[in-house]
């Protein structure tokens, strides 16, 4: 039986997917708001490397595609907290699976 290509739909759901979810940061941003990490200050500090206007734009993707939920509180200064939505929650349960898997099959090679 042959099989079918991807359709141009399935292709585009991929790369959206690709998009917020394959970047270098978005993986960290996810793990760091299930830790409890909630403040766009406290993720800077915890994610190291990252700058404030790539934060700012993965946290707008993942806001745009549901996996996290942004409440402003009114006061001076203002504070804003992220947290995860149900599906944000999933994923961060598969990343966590996928660096279980990682450290699994990774050979350290200090440990001979």
């Amino acid at each position: 039986m042959k099989r079918q290509p991807l359709s141009a739909r399935a292709r585009a759901e991929y790369h959206r997917l690709e998009d917020v979810i394959g970047c270098k940061w978005s993986a960290g941003i996810v793990a760091a708001i299930a830790a409890g990490v909630r403040r766009p200050g406290a993720l800077e500090r915890y994610i190291p490397g990252i700058s404030t206007k790539v934060l700012n734009e993965r946290l707008r993707k993942l806001r745009a595609f549901g996996l996290i939920t942004r409440t402003e509180f009114p006061g001076l200064p203002a504070r804003v907290d992220y947290v995860l939505t149900p599906t944000g929650k999933k994923l961060a349960r598969i990343l966590g699976q996928l660096q279980d898997l990682n450290h699994r099959h990774t050979t350290d090679p200090t440990a001979s």
